[in-house]
Formats: structure tokens, C-alpha cells, sequence
């Protein structure tokens, strides 16, 4: 079309220069430029409508030419991580409301329930009859406590298990309380940053304490075994009355069942245990040929009967 119009306007000049000019002439002449000029611009006008409509229809197409005519706006991935920190600081100081709802948001992406926390909540909901949304709760303080201390989420679990059968209102008669079995008087101190001794009660606050109470006596001890049994109260003595061994029993029973595997949510006491297994090894030894006792105690009988007649 350029080259129509270039075209055109030499051809115009070509005949007035061969012909005299007239006011015709150049009327004719300028009627001529102003027609392909208004055709030239339909067509940049009709090209430029579907161009629009071709990058409304592909965000993408749009955003590759947004890239190659502003290149200087494309800036590094670290200098981008730098200015959003540091828009995130001016927001924070600026609008702290903002701030704190952003922080909340990611919070609650990063207590999204895993697949695994799924199977841990499904199977522990069944073995305690514990409601799935009381059961998702505490499995999912569990797992956000262990991210903060570094421990073991399932050991946390397996401790609430043993202590108190996921009862968040258990209190022994030692004054123990909670999830965790926490003596609030003991470790009124811990409690201070969580609401005080009376928020031994409250199923959160009692996990945060209980698991960093764990922590400390494992850290402390060099091991989970003499940490559990620290945290029981039989540090300073030779048996913890099997404690260790039934934390660590539903310990490993937990990472089967975080692993995928089907686990049962019944086991018979070890004392019915015991039982079961000397049931089973008598029934399997043979029995006595009681044949001959038998034919003859009949024979007695029949001796007896045939002698009083």
C-alpha cells in the first residue's frame, strides 16, 4: 500500500510536469493523493483492529510483544526477590493491618494438610474415636510445633496418644494436664507465653509447651529413649515402668501409617497378648490318645451292668 501510494504521487508529479498547470490539474492531482491516503489509512486502521483482537485472544501473544517492545521493564529474578522484600518492609511499616493479613495467608498455605498428615489424622480420628475435625486440629498443631522446634511430629502425636488418648481435658492424679500431660505447676514458667498456668487446657498452647518441654529433655539427654523417659518423671531412676516402650511402640506405628501402609487401630493389651500367644501354643501341641481310657472305663461299665443283672 506505501508503495501504491509512493507510486502514485510520482505519477502525478510525471503529468504535471508534462502538462501545464492548471487550477484542474491540481485539484485533480490533490484529490488523487488525499484518496490514497484515506485507503492507506483504512488499511492500517482495519490491520490495526485485528491486531488488537488477535492479542485480546492470546494473553500470551501480548504479553511476548509487552516483553520485546519494553525490555528495560524485565528486570532479574534477584532484583525483582529485592524490591518485593523491600516492598513488603515499606508495607509492613506502612500498613501493618495489610502486613499481618498477608503473613496470616501464608501461614494458612503452609498448614494445608499434607498427604501424609491425611493418613496420620484419618487413622489416629479412628483409634481414639477422636472427631475428624478435632483429630485435623491437633495432628495439624503437631506438625506446625515440630516445624518451629525441630522434633519429630509423629513423636509429639505419640506422646499425646500414650499421655492421654488425645484428650485435651485428661488430668492424673499427680495434677498432670492436657494433650500432653503437662504438670502446669511445674512449668508455669512456659505457660507464661502462651496465657498463663490455666491454658494448660487449651489444646494449642498445651502441644507448644508439652513439645518443647519433649524437645529440651531429648536435647538434653542425647536420645529419644532417655528424653521419654526424663519427660515421664523416672529420669533419676532405673524403670519407667514401660513408658518409653509404649510411646516408641505407637511411635513406629505412626510412620507406618504416615508411609501409606494399613495399620489396624486395635491391639489386644500385652498381658491378653500373652494370653492369646499360650492359647494358641497349647492348642497347637497334639493331643493324648485317650482311646484306650475310654474303651475301658466303657468296658467297667458294661462289666457293672452285666453283674447286677
Amino acid at each position: 500500500m506505501i508503495h501504491r501510494f509512493i507510486g502514485t504521487g510520482a505519477r502525478l508529479v510525471q503529468q504535471m510536469a508534462s502538462q501545464p498547470v492548471t487550477w484542474y490539474s491540481v485539484i485533480k492531482a490533490a484529490r488523487g493523493v488525499l484518496t490514497t491516503a484515506q485507503h492507506t489509512l483504512t488499511v492500517f486502521g482495519l490491520s490495526a483492529v485485528a491486531m488488537l483482537a488477535l492479542l485480546y485472544q492470546r494473553p500470551e501473544l501480548a504479553k511476548r510483544a509487552s516483553d520485546f517492545l519494553s525490555p528495560q521493564q524485565s528486570a532479574p529474578a534477584p532484583a525483582v526477590a529485592a524490591a518485593t522484600a523491600n516492598g513488603a518492609t515499606r508495607l509492613a511499616a506502612a500498613h501493618p493491618a495489610d502486613a499481618v493479613e498477608i503473613a496470616n495467608a501464608d501461614a494458612k498455605a503452609a498448614a494445608r494438610p499434607t498427604r501424609q498428615q491425611k493418613y496420620v489424622t484419618d487413622w489416629l480420628s479412628r483409634r481414639y474415636r477422636v472427631a475428624g475435625d478435632a483429630a485435623n486440629m491437633l495432628v495439624t498443631t503437631a506438625y506446625s510445633t515440630a516445624r518451629d522446634i525441630k522434633l519429630d511430629p509423629l513423636l509429639i502425636l505419640a506422646v499425646m496418644a500414650i499421655e492421654s488418648g488425645l484428650n485435651p481435658f485428661a488430668e492424673s492424679p499427680m495434677g498432670a494436664q492436657g494433650l500432653m500431660q503437662v504438670m502446669s505447676k511445674v512449668h508455669s514458667d512456659k505457660f507464661q507465653e502462651v496465657g498463663g498456668s490455666q491454658a494448660a487446657l487449651n489444646p494449642v498452647a498445651n502441644i507448644h509447651v508439652g513439645a518443647r518441654i519433649l524437645k529440651d529433655y531429648v536435647t538434653r539427654t542425647g536420645s529419644v529413649e532417655a528424653g521419654l523417659k526424663s519427660y515421664v518423671g523416672a529420669g533419676a531412676i532405673a524403670d519407667d515402668s514401660g513408658y518409653g516402650s509404649k510411646v516408641l511402640t505407637e511411635y513406629n506405628r505412626l510412620k507406618q501409617v504416615a508411609s501409606g501402609k494399613s495399620v489396624p487401630i486395635y491391639f489386644p493389651p500385652p498381658a491378653a497378648q500373652s494370653a492369646i500367644l499360650a492359647q494358641k501354643a497349647a492348642n497347637s501341641q497334639p493331643k493324648p490318645d485317650t482311646s484306650v481310657s475310654e474303651a475301658a472305663h466303657g468296658g467297667s461299665e458294661g462289666g457293672e451292668t452285666v453283674a447286677g443283672l
